[in-house]
């Protein structure tokens, strides 16, 4: 990573070269001879016999709403970059009600939510498009935001036994694959009324046997901060701790609608919460503050209303945290100790300007993809922040966060029209394609299917 700090403004464009890349020759004299390949073709014949006959084939779940990694990224490959209502469209099916949660997939199932009346559904369907089951797990929908969020906004979370969910009400609930009720409980009556003006919409985080969550809320005082940031065992439900989460914020910059996000390098792990003006990592083992990190809405020219939606980014050496409202960026070093808003160490670069409102950030292959609001697409370097480009992409509102598979960024615009651009630093769109639906849910791939969940219908999208 580049030590030096960059503040860039959002309006300077800095192109640089393409890496030049070392091509390596294998030296003849190892590769092995036609004699021994003769003599080790039967062991590999009968080691591949057995392997075929034991190992199931294998194909990449997508268990949280940003994927398997909690990044966004997808490792599938043969993907379509085309499609229609009627092309590379394996099956549809029509939906009780509109939400913004994205489907989580688990080998052949599928999980949802969605709102039938004032009922407040969790949905199993299989990935052929047949309706398995569904469990009411509360009712009292509220559509907020015109009819882009109601009480089905938060995403279910798999870990291929159990499947999570969770309502803007507070309920929250553990189901079986066959559809069993584990347990419920609701975290309203746990942790305090929500104080919020759009609904709790955080998705819970899954790691190992616990799920973290973020509840940033508050009756807009500064001087009473009700926010939370708890673990909860996964298995009963049962609280294995909880931490306050007071930084000072007033007004709906006490409220947030972000999710909490794991930074995960091996050794160096902790969960990520975002909102009320700061970015603050946690320790996993008892929630305690490691790092906290304001300055996404600086003190002079304080923003009353700048309440954080686009969750965080991570990836090894830089958490990338989104303002909102066009508001600042901050590349932050995940090794920081302490408050760090005022060091310039602490952070590979920021940008005064540019955040994306809603859609989170991808960070893939040392690029930082940031999709705003008006559909524009803005690529940026991981390590120093330099702007490889901005390009249109569809002109209509984008509340779904991108994602990467197959060589590609995949952008949900909120008519229905879905953007396809190669990845990489040269722009290129490949293709876009309208499936004349709304839709607020980011994009959820496993096994070869790109699932796109619109307010009306639930689409699987294949190659042909």
């Amino acid at each position: 990573m580049n030590n030096s700090f960059v503040d860039h403004d959002a309006n300077s464009t800095m192109v640089s070269q393409p890496m030049k890349h070392t091509r390596y020759e294998t030296p003849h004299q190892l590769m092995p001879s036609h004699t021994l390949l003769r003599k080790l073709l039967p062991f590999v014949v009968v080691w591949l016999m057995l392997t075929a006959s034991t190992a199931p084939l294998s194909a990449e779940n997508w268990p949280y709403w940003r994927g398997p990694t909690n990044n966004g990224i997808s490792s599938e490959t043969n993907l379509p970059s085309r499609w229609s209502r009627t092309e590379s469209v394996a099956w549809r099916l029509k939906l009780p009600g509109p939400a913004g949660a994205t489907p989580v997939i688990w080998n052949n199932h599928v999980f949802l939510t969605a709102p039938e009346g004032d009922d407040l559904l969790l949905i199993c369907v299989g990935t052929d498009g047949q309706r398995l089951w569904r469990r009411k797990i509360d009712v009292g929908n509220e559509t907020v935001e015109g009819d882009e969020a109601n009480a089905c906004s938060p995403s279910p979370v798999t870990d291929g036994q159990h499947v999570w969910t969770l309502m803007t009400t507070g309920a929250m609930a553990c189901y079986d694959f066959s559809g069993n009720e584990i347990w419920k409980l609701n975290l309203q009556q746990r942790y305090g009324r929500y104080q919020i003006e759009f609904s709790m919409t955080s998705t819970p985080v899954l790691d190992g046997d616990r799920l973290y969550l973020q509840l940033i809320h508050g009756d807009r005082d500064p001087q009473t901060q009700e926010a939370v940031v708890a673990a909860i065992d996964k298995s009963t439900g049962a609280e294995i701790w909880r931490q306050t989460r007071a930084t000072g914020a007033s007004g709906k910059c006490e409220h947030s609608y972000a999710s909490p996000m794991l930074y995960d390098v091996g050794t160096t792990r902790f969960l990520i919460s975002h909102g009320a003006d700061y970015v603050i990592a946690h320790a996993l083992s008892d929630g305690r503050e490691i790092w906290r990190c304001g300055g996404l809405n600086p003190r002079q020219g304080y923003s009353r209303s700048l309440r954080f939606v686009a969750s965080p980014a991570a990836a090894p050496g830089i958490i990338v945290a989104p303002s909102a409202k066009g508001g600042r960026v901050l590349a932050i070093r995940p090794d920081s100790r302490g408050d760090i808003t005022d060091s310039r160490t602490a952070k590979l670069w920021q940008l005064r300007r540019g955040a994306p409102d809603v859609p989170s950030p991808l960070i893939h292959d040392g690029l930082v993809y940031l999709c705003r609001e008006n559909g524009n697409l803005v690529c940026l370097d991981a390590s120093t922040g330099e702007e490889y480009y901005r390009q249109r992409t569809h002109r209509a509102r984008h509340r779904a966060s991108p994602v990467y598979a197959d060589g590609k960024i995949y952008l949900t615009a909120r008519d229905g029209k879905v953007s396809v651009i190669a990845a990489g630093r040269r722009f290129k769109l490949l293709a876009q394609n309208e499936l004349n639906e709304p839709m607020s849910s980011s994009p959820a791939v496993s096994n070869g299917t790109i699932y796109l969940r619109s307010f009306d219908t639930l689409w699987a999208i294949r190659q042909n």
